[in-house]
């Protein structure tokens, strides 16, 4: 029991800090770099798509012996759409706002690499609950990419932080909130964090 538990752990802070799908696989760039321009953008993207990881992948173990290799693939896409259906009819109704900022990159959640990937590379070889730790910790990692990716944007860009003034927006860089600050902030980022890796 307690051999499971350290797993899952070590399964939770694998997509979190080793393998983390922003800084260190480099997956999802579409979104990244789309939906960034803030940090509550980049959050609320993060977390639709970890709501999404984290349900493909329990489905996806539960249903992986019923699936014959050679529909495997479109399977799992039709898993993950349906999900995504489900999230952008939740959005819809309940966020409308939040639906409207992110607008096509909800849609795109279906074919993000990274849900994919997990889906192949984890979920269709694991149990349940080790796949539901999966998903939580590649979600929060992306989740937790995003969000530093958009906060980064937001302060540079307009001096604010979750809509907090830190500093008059007359002394902000207009750059980062466009599209070319999104790779110059991203790349610091990478380098910051591949620094922090080796130290």
């Amino acid at each position: 029991m307690e051999d499971k538990v350290m797993n899952n752990f070590k399964v939770l802070l694998n997509g979190i800090v080793k393998e983390n799908p922003t800084f260190v696989l480099l997956l999802g760039m579409c979104p990244t770099l789309g939906t960034t321009s803030s940090a509550i953008n980049g959050m609320s993207m993060g977390l639709a798509t970890t709501a999404v990881l984290i349900f493909s992948n329990i489905i996806i173990s539960l249903i992986k012996n019923l699936i014959p290799d050679m529909v495997r693939i479109p399977s799992f896409i039709v898993v993950i759409a349906s999900l995504v259906t489900i999230l952008q009819m939740v959005m819809q109704a309940y966020l409308p706002d939040l639906y409207a900022t992110l607008g096509l990159f909800i849609p795109l959640i279906v074919v993000n690499c990274i849900i994919l990937g997990r889906a192949e590379a984890f979920a269709a070889k694991n149990g349940p609950v080790s796949s539901a730790f999966d998903g939580i910790g590649m979600g929060l990692g992306f989740t937790l990419g995003l969000t530093l990716l958009g906060a980064a944007r937001e302060l540079l860009g307009t001096g604010r932080i979750f809509n907090v003034t830190l500093f008059p927006e007359q002394y902000g860089a207009l750059v980062f909130v466009l599209a070319p600050g999104a790779f110059i902030a991203l790349g610091y980022l990478i380098a910051i964090v591949n620094r922090i890796r080796k130290a």
